[in-house]
């Protein structure tokens, strides 16, 4: 386990987790399409569930892309999906991506969890800047964000292109870590 807080906590992705994240991404589907496309056709089946959990295990092992899991403390249900990806070690950065479960939503879990893997980030993985790209209709992720410190940097042009939408501008969001 990385971190705790309220009834819930923050665990690294298990090749065991794959049944859950299959249930979680098909009970998302709607939220997960237009930003967690990969995500989502990854894991709508438990067959494909296994195959992303056992790739994404040797990627964190291999210091390549974190994925961490939020599970509720009693019945360990998947709340949240929290990636740390894009990793550049020479310039040790790296970018948030989550997604919370619809009934989930609007309590500030993401907002925690994020802020309690931002401090791991710098203290455990040596991370020295953390990102947040998100769209401008996004507004919960925002507030993720700027309620973490996040500072905006700047609009990145056609930066993301949703399945069967024009591209879109993107917000950049950065944390550093101060010494």
């Amino acid at each position: 386990m990385i971190a705790n807080f309220d009834s819930y906590y923050i665990d690294i992705i298990q090749e065991k987790d794959a049944w859950s994240i299959c249930d979680f991404v098909v009970s998302n589907e709607d939220r997960l399409k237009r930003f967690f496309p990969q995500t989502l056709y990854q894991n709508l089946t438990p067959n494909l569930a296994k195959s992303f959990a056992v790739k994404k295990v040797k990627q964190f092992l291999a210091n390549e892309e974190f994925v961490y899991l939020l599970k509720e403390k009693v019945s360990h249900q998947l709340v949240g999906i929290i990636y740390i990806k894009e990793l550049d070690w020479g310039i040790k950065q790296g970018e948030f991506a989550y997604c919370i479960g619809y009934q989930f939503e609007e309590k500030g879990l993401t907002t925690k969890a994020v802020r309690l893997l931002s401090e791991y980030a710098f203290k455990t993985l040596g991370l020295k800047t953390l990102r947040i790209i998100v769209n401008k209709s996004n507004i919960s992720s925002i507030k993720v964000a700027t309620n973490n410190n996040f500072t905006w940097k700047e609009t990145l042009l056609k930066e993301y292109t949703p399945p069967g939408e024009d591209t879109l501008d993107m917000e950049l969001y950065e944390l550093y870590h101060e010494r």
